[in-house]
């Protein structure tokens, strides 16, 4: 029989290719004088609804599967190393690792034993020990299982402070083709649910603030991305219709990892990393610039440039649609100028009430003044036409990072403006 600490290393290492809660391990050693150290197993990083870093407990449940999807490690068909937990073990390491201080909640998926509805009161379980048994105030995210009864939803979400069904793979032939197991329609109709209760939830509330919450946090989802050839093109319409129908709060993009002994259907090397980038950055753009996915790729040109981020790509596609004056421009243009991030368009909007502004201004804004000089007009500059026409096409200089690639850091998320 497997230790608590076995199942741990091998329950932990599985939940690493569930990306819908970003995630990062770090260890610090002890230095003998304070209490405790910080050990990386399981140990990854989110983000509450105002804005504060947590540290969670990422773990499966078990890593026992009855489905048989071709590109998850942990299939049914898979040789690979077993474990389960049982919920209490799952409860006892969150208690022991908070109050370490090693972390602030839980993130906890699980493969398919028995039965959707059977897995998610197992989950559940875990949920309502913490809350109920032990008043545990921190912050936990639970996989909800599509095809789980819509009643065991709903308990999920009273006890959670965020919900996840992934989407898995972009397209319904990709499920059909690699997770037959598994259709859309199943995952939507409990996306659907989450999304009803929570704005049932979220009315009563305003209404009567003393009223139960539900999945506070929202509900998040995860699309497998290089897995097959579907496009970026039909990736972000997927997306678009996921945020538009079901309000999610977030979609993660995660690359495919090859594993030993792979399925013949399977690519056999995994896509670029600035790939998975780049959809962050589109869906970006998406969220907060007003954008739409069929203005960042085009039938020509179906997949996103590695070369360039999506905004500059458009910027120069549509090189008719340029110089835009930061002195008059309405809101929706300086959201398309390549260099100025939506905060900065803010900030702009402000200032030019007051007065003119100048490259000099969009330098102190810390706008990237070297890339959005020759889209932009100021008070002391008219970009000519040939420095848009000089910038950089698609494609050159384009670099293929790898995984574990001293540069993939660089790119491993979409930090700062666009």
């Amino acid at each position: 029989m497997l230790s608590v600490q076995e199942k741990l290393a091998i329950l932990a290492d599985a939940a690493k290719y569930d990306a819908s809660c970003a995630s990062s391990g770090a260890k610090r050693a002890g230095n003998g004088k304070g209490i405790g150290h910080s050990d990386g197993t399981g140990i990854c990083h989110s983000y509450t609804p105002d804005g504060r870093c947590v540290s969670l407990l990422k773990i499966l449940l078990t890593n026992y599967c009855t489905y048989d999807c071709v590109f998850c490690v942990n299939r049914v068909s898979s040789d690979i190393r077993r474990a389960r937990f049982t919920p209490a073990e799952v409860v006892q390491l969150t208690l022991e690792f908070y109050k370490r201080n090693y972390i602030e909640g839980l993130f906890l998926s699980s493969g398919i034993i028995q039965s959707p509805d059977y897995t998610m009161e197992q989950v559940i379980e875990v949920a309502r020990s913490l809350r109920e048994d032990h008043a545990f105030g921190g912050y936990i995210h639970l996989k909800a299982i599509p095809g789980a009864s819509p009643l065991l939803v709903e308990r999920a979400g009273r006890l959670a402070d965020r919900l996840s069904a992934n989407i898995e793979l972009p397209t319904r032939q990709d499920l059909v083709q690699l997770a037959p197991d598994k259709t859309v329609s199943a995952i939507e109709d409990t996306m659907a649910e989450i999304r009803t209760r929570k704005d049932e939830a979220d009315e009563d509330r305003k209404r009567r603030k003393a009223a139960l919450k539900f999945a506070p946090a929202g509900q998040s989802t995860q699309m497998v991305v290089g897995a097959t050839k579907t496009s970026d093109r039909q990736i972000l319409e997927t997306a678009t219709h996921l945020y538009a129908s079901y309000g999610l709060r977030r979609i993660y993009y995660s690359g495919f990892s090859p594993f030993p002994l792979g399925d013949t259907r399977l690519p056999q090397a995994a896509p670029p990393l600035v790939r998975e980038h780049r959809l962050y950055q589109a869906d970006w753009l998406m969220r907060y610039y007003k954008f739409e996915a069929q203005e960042l790729t085009s039938d020509a040109q179906p997949n996103l440039s590695l070369s360039k981020d999506p905004k500059q790509a458009w910027a120069e596609r549509h090189a008719e649609f340029f110089p835009v004056d930061v002195n008059t421009a309405p809101r929706e243009a300086l959201l398309r100028v390549p260099g100025i991030g939506y905060r900065n368009v803010e900030r702009i909007l402000k200032i030019r009430r007051y007065h003119r502004l100048s490259l000099e201004d969009l330098g102190k804004l810390r706008v990237r003044v070297a890339l959005a000089k020759g889209y932009v007009i100021a008070s002391d500059h008219l970009p000519a036409v040939s420095e848009i026409a000089a910038a950089p096409r698609e494609g050159e200089g384009a670099v293929q990072l790898h995984l574990f690639a001293p540069e993939a850091a660089a790119v491993s998320a979409v930090t700062g403006e666009l």
